[in-house]
């Protein structure tokens, strides 16, 4: 029986869950929202130890220490840009460890706990699917394995198998709850995570990680009612809602179904475009011709994109729009919903160069202002300005919203080179004549940039 005090205390812990989910909703209270749910997690665990007193103590603070190590070195030292990376991993750490506690639960269910023995069965079975796919989807974002879809003769009839051989185990080990039954579907659940997200092409691996971290969640809560845990119940159940709107949200911002994701290179589709570059002719210019584009515009949007992140060039951005701003130039940001590799990557990144948030304006609200705009400067975008996602039916991308670039009297690319977006398509507005390339690095144009502006 949990002392009075003890559940109190998870009650604490729960709110501090609910608030840090609400503040994260905004990037104003998005650090404050991170830490309250740090301390409601911590508070959790110190209750746990008071209340429970668990044997083996000593096994398990060495335990506690070393994935704190490991988590705050790793946390610490992650780049921005492989930021979904470490969430894929965490995500996927944590549908293990569900379908640990889980394996190690068979043994106290007993054979007419039908109810416990399901949540059971469900959370082995979830948990590992969670654990394997997360894996998969950083090494592709991690590129240790191919970004592109990857599919073989006779994947649909072994996935629908494996999901058919996982349904069957799970009601066996309902009716006889034994280990070796419980193993043999954390088994077949590692083999559906893995086949579940090769098909997927790499531009859509955010939206597969955040359905995966929904996967995790409702496996967390189906592990809480196998332990009688409420704060676990309730923490999993506000991860499994979230991961769920959040994979909508993203979904449908690229116009197209969670299903065609997923499943759209097994049934002959594919994500991805070629990923070749092409030799037809651009605009190119320096420097000094883009600072005069600039500077004597009235108004001006910058579309950032992953190439800024990898660059770690939001400092120098921001510079730069300080100095137009100081010249009286308008200035904004406009932030698509899947630019970069995770919603709320540019958000988090320009915010590091303490962008003020009222100039970060979402697709719906700028969208409009590209017709009035003299310039739009892309720094590593691609993909949320292609017009292909309007005008060609046969591409990968073709129904997902895009940013208007394309409606603005002159648009500048900053790229490395002109190799395609990670949807491996072209983009025809680089060879529009109001386009003007600067190739290189995104800092060191920048900063050359900036130079050039400041004599104009």
């Amino acid at each position: 029986m949990i002392p009075t005090w003890a559940q109190i205390g998870y009650l604490v812990a729960a709110v501090c869950f609910i608030v840090a989910l609400k503040a994260l909703s905004n990037p104003r209270t998005a650090r404050t929202g991170n830490l309250v749910g740090a301390a409601g997690a911590v508070l959790a665990v110190l209750i746990t130890f008071a209340a429970y007193k668990p044997d083996h103590l000593a096994p398990i603070l060495i335990a506690l220490i070393i994935g704190t190590i490991g988590g705050v070195i790793g946390s610490r030292r992650v780049q921005m840009t492989q930021m979904p990376q470490l969430v894929a991993l965490f995500n996927g750490v944590g549908g293990g460890a569900a379908a640990l506690v889980a394996l190690l639960e068979l043994g106290e269910v007993s054979a007419d706990a039908t109810v416990a023995a399901i949540a059971t069965a469900f959370t082995i079975l979830v948990g590992a699917i969670s654990f394997s796919g997360s894996v998969v989807t950083f090494a592709k974002l991690q590129e240790l394995m191919t970004t592109r879809p990857v599919t073989f003769p006779g994947l649909p009839v072994l996935f629908v198998a494996s999901i058919l051989g996982g349904v069957a185990l799970g009601v066996w080990l309902v009716s006889d709850p034994r280990v070796w039954v419980g193993i043999l579907l954390c088994l077949v659940g590692l083999a559906i995570g893995v086949m579940l997200v090769l098909p997927v092409g790499g531009a859509d691996v955010p939206i597969v990680i955040s359905l995966l971290n929904a996967f995790t969640g409702l496996t967390v809560a189906a592990g809480g009612y196998v332990l009688g845990n409420t704060l676990l119940l309730i923490a999993g159940t506000l991860v499994g809602a979230a991961g769920t709107l959040l994979t909508k949200l993203m979904a449908d911002a690229m116009g197209r179904s969670v299903f065609n994701i997923l499943f759209g290179a097994v049934r002959g589709g594919s994500t991805l475009g070629g990923g070749t570059a092409s030799e037809r002719p651009v605009i190119s210019g320096g420097p000094e011709d883009v600072a005069i584009l600039l500077g004597y515009a009235n108004r001006v949007i910058v579309v950032p994109g992953y190439g800024l992140a990898v660059a770690q060039a939001q400092h120098t951005l921001r510079d730069l729009v300080d100095e137009l701003q100081s010249r009286g130039v308008k200035v904004d940001y406009a932030i698509h919903p899947v630019a970069g590799r995770m919603p709320g990557h540019m958000n988090v990144l320009l915010a590091e160069a303490q962008v003020p948030y009222e100039q970060l304006r979402e697709m719906d609200d700028i969208n409009g202002d590209f017709k009035s705009t003299d310039v739009v400067l892309v720094v590593g975008a691609n993909d949320v300005v292609n017009p292909a996602a309007r005008n060609t039916p046969s591409a990968p991308i073709y129904g997902m919203p895009i940013l208007n670039a394309d409606e603005a009297q002159r648009v500048i690319f900053l790229k490395r080179s002109m190799r395609p977006g990670f949807a491996g398509i072209e983009n025809e507005l680089l060879y529009d004549p109001r386009t003007t390339l600067l190739f290189g690095d995104a800092r060191e144009s920048l900063t050359k940039l900036l130079g050039a502006l400041k004599t104009v």
